[in-house]
């Protein structure tokens, strides 16, 4: 990985060639590219990407282009205005450390950004989706570079409203979806959250979440991570008085996919409630990262929080590195955290033998089983319904 950052330089020509934007984004575009430069791609040499190798995509030769965008919102949804875009887009998802969250906000096109407003009080029955979907044809050319995709979304909701957000990536060929999300959660609203993740087998996917919550709010998230070579998901919540926040995450690599998932939860106020659940299932050579990390302030005491991974290992060549943290500066809380790595249970596998199950059948039904218990956390019916089909699908070719 030494010396990946002397590839930094062959995304200036492109920087250079963007069109010219509003003063403000043009002075926000040129400060995150300014930080990419001096930041480069990570290596495995930094402590946050050190199981993570980036140097396929810092290797690679993308062009700049655009990801098709279905927006459905429910009509009390309304659009943000200029004012406001400008007091909260890149404000949650800090360039500081982050290159690529950097190397987004640098290629910002405002025309395509998805920028909402859920109103104070509403009670939002639809969710909210948004699909983001890469089509790379490259006309049979496999000289033709790649794509690179900068996907934002920007949601404020108001006070005491309640809704459901969809966010799904997807796509065909080889490209790099580079996306990030900032939502802000205002005093008393109930927010839940889902991203899928459905990028093509050659694709390459980072991500970063960063999740701003206002008193008493209640936040929940859900990360389904199915697709893509390489991924990487940055999932951040910043929790204020009395907040609650749920993160949960299933992630499933075959091959030699690799998954990343890193999340934060500061606990910023006291008397904050936390819960995370993520559980990967991993075959063949695939490789997996969990880095959790809890955030208790000196001043955020009565802090409820606890962190569990877990993970299902089907190959003997599959890697997982998994990485609970607890950072605690108050001395009146209640945190834990853990992780466990194993392999389906020999017993389940007996007795479902014994009923006349195949081998491979019963495998896929214990894994399946294994996955449903974040499907189930689900509360879109329609969203449950077409994962569980997507899962069935999913072991049931693995079975045969």
């Amino acid at each position: 990985m030494t010396g990946v950052a002397e590839y930094v330089g062959s995304w200036l020509e492109q920087f250079a060639a963007r069109p010219l934007a509003a003063p403000w984004i043009e002075a926000l575009r040129k400060a995150a590219f300014q930080r990419f430069t001096e930041l480069g791609f990570p290596t495995t040499h930094d402590e946050e990407w050190r199981f993570t190798n980036v140097a396929p995509i810092a290797r690679a030769a993308f062009r700049a282009g655009s990801a098709d965008k279905l927006l459905v919102k429910p009509k009390e949804v309304e659009e943000l205005d200029v004012d406001e875009v400008e007091a909260h887009l890149a404000r949650y998802a800090v360039v500081g450390q982050n290159p690529f969250a950097a190397l987004n906000t640098a290629f910002l096109d405002q025309g395509s950004a998805t920028v909402l407003r859920v109103p104070r009080g509403a009670v939002i029955d639809e969710p909210i989706e948004i699909t983001h979907h890469v089509a790379n044809d490259r006309g049979g050319d496999p000289q033709l570079s790649s794509l690179a995709v900068h996907p934002r979304v920007l949601i404020l909701v108001g006070a005491n409203a309640q809704c459901a957000i969809i966010e799904t990536n997807q796509g065909e060929g080889r490209y790099l979806t580079n996306a990030v999300t900032e939502i802000v959660a205002a005093e008393g609203s109930i927010v839940d959250h889902y991203k899928v993740q459905r990028e093509s087998p050659e694709a390459f996917h980072i991500a970063t979440t960063q999740v701003q919550l206002g008193r008493n709010a209640n936040f929940s998230s859900h990360s389904i991570s199915l697709g893509g070579a390489l991924v990487r998901n940055d999932v951040g919540a910043v929790l204020s008085e009395g907040t609650e926040a749920t993160l949960n995450g299933l992630y499933i690599v075959n091959g030699t996919q690799h998954i990343d998932n890193h999340t934060v939860i500061d606990h910023a106020k006291p008397h904050g409630t936390s819960h995370e659940l993520y559980k990967g299932i991993l075959d063949g050579k695939a490789g997996a990262v969990f880095n959790g990390r809890i955030l208790v302030r000196k001043d955020a005491q009565k802090t409820d929080s606890k962190q569990t991974n877990k993970n299902l290992v089907l190959s003997d060549e599959a890697v997982i590195n998994t990485k609970p943290e607890l950072q605690i500066l108050a001395d009146d809380v209640r945190c834990t955290h853990g992780a466990t790595i194993g392999q389906l249970d020999a017993e389940s596998l007996f007795y479902l033998q014994s009923r006349g199950i195949g081998k491979n059948e019963a495998r896929s039904l214990l894994t399946y089983a294994f996955a449903q218990d974040i499907v189930d956390r689900i509360k879109v019916p329609s969203l449950k319904d077409s994962l569980e089909r997507m899962l069935f699908e999913k072991f049931h070719e693995r079975a045969h």
